[in-house]
């Protein structure tokens, strides 16, 4: 279900360099966005996509990404350079859970209010009825 996109880094006494081939990502991005500035331990996202994906790198810290499938729960957690694929109708949720975490954000589809699913009983409703 869930799957991780691998990316190089090169680090030497300069500092670090971190491309994004975008080829790399399973889908065709069409946005992106930063999540910075979390407080330790505050949870962001709590929400599922009708059609977007989602591939999440974390750029800096530690994020606890929190997937739901509607009757499952699975808690992954990235470091830095790390990454997780995220696919439509799963609810997730993120826990910064280190000082300075922060996440990029690829997505498949440019921001649509009504792509969102926001409360987590009509989720579950959702997907069981899809079973």
């Amino acid at each position: 279900m869930i799957n991780s996109v691998q990316f190089k880094s090169f680090e030497d006494e300069r500092g670090s360099l971190h491309p994004f081939n975008l080829n790399s990502i399973p889908f065709i991005v069409k946005r992106i966005f930063i999540v910075t500035n979390v407080p330790k331990n505050e949870i962001r996202g709590s929400h599922a996509h009708f059609n977007t994906k989602q591939l999440l790198v974390c750029i800096n810290g530690t994020v606890d990404v929190i997937l739901h499938d509607g009757k499952n729960e699975q808690i992954f957690r990235l470091e830095k350079n790390d990454s997780i694929l995220i696919p439509e109708l799963v609810w997730d949720s993120q826990k910064f859970t280190s000082e300075n975490s922060e996440i990029l954000v690829f997505c498949s589809t440019e921001y649509e209010i009504n792509d969102y699913i926001l409360n987590f009983d009509y989720f579950k409703e959702l997907k069981n009825k899809n079973d």
